[in-house]
């Protein structure tokens, strides 16, 4: 398994990946009209893949305001420290704290986020509905110091 930068050739295959990870978890809520727009969101800089031959087993994108976004791991791949694999990767690209968002009914993820040494600093209610059909209650987290760079 490696991580690498995602190509623009990589879309079909993180699609699937996708439409598995949604079919799993509801991570999109609502499915995208057009997927491999939803996964190149307005202000994107740098996307990553976790890959195992040809298929993709995990992804994570990057904005300008240093947001991490777009985060998943297939349902057959967790257990073996993607995410973490993949959020460290964005880590060491980048000098600045980064930030993040995720749904108060994502608790899988915001357990990880916790245990990896996230902080919420916030909370606000977005424009997207949740299961319920209400505005989602959406936690806003800073990533923790980047003991790796001097």
């Amino acid at each position: 398994m490696e991580i690498r930068d995602r190509t623009p050739d990589d879309l079909g295959a993180c699609t699937k990946a996708l439409a598995e990870v949604q079919a799993r978890d509801r991570y999109p809520v609502d499915w995208p009209r057009d997927p491999a727009r939803w996964l190149t969101p307005d202000g994107m800089v740098r996307a990553w893949i976790a890959v195992e031959g040809e298929a993709v087993l995990g992804h994570v994108a990057l904005t300008r305001d240093m947001e991490v976004t777009r985060l998943f791991v297939t349902p057959d791949a967790r257990g073996r420290g993607l995410a973490a694999r993949l959020l460290d990767t964005v880590r060491a690209a980048v000098e600045t704290p980064l930030k993040l968002e995720v749904s108060s009914e994502g608790t899988a993820a915001i357990a990880f986020y916790e245990r990896s040494g996230w902080r919420r600093v916030g909370s606000s209610r977005a424009r997207w509905l949740n299961a319920a059909g209400e505005p989602a209650l959406v936690y806003h987290y800073v990533s923790p110091p980047n003991t790796s760079r001097i």
